[in-house]
């Protein structure tokens, strides 16, 4: 019998918040937002690219060639509007 395990597919974007094992547990109880993560990456990706001093649009720019599918709107409201807060 061959006890192939497949190689981990997902890597855990939010590895600086929570361990391996935690995401991979919210994400097969369906319990992680995959829109929200997208966005917490690229509120991440932009405040690293504004500390190398790249200009606000340039920064934009550049986070546009790794999601080609929103627009520039989209993105600097991602950038310049915090999450709301969830009120329970």
């Amino acid at each position: 019998m061959n006890d192939f395990k497949p190689a981990k597919t997902l890597s855990n974007p939010l590895s600086d918040l929570i361990s391996d094992e935690v995401y991979d547990l919210l994400v097969s109880k369906g319990l992680i937002h995959e829109r929200a993560v997208r966005d917490y990456r690229i509120r991440k990706k932009f405040k690293a690219l504004r500390a190398q001093k790249i200009r606000t649009g340039d920064a934009i720019d550049t986070l546009r060639e790794e999601y080609p599918y929103l627009q520039f709107d989209t993105i600097r409201k991602i950038v310049h509007n915090p999450p709301k807060q969830v009120s329970v």
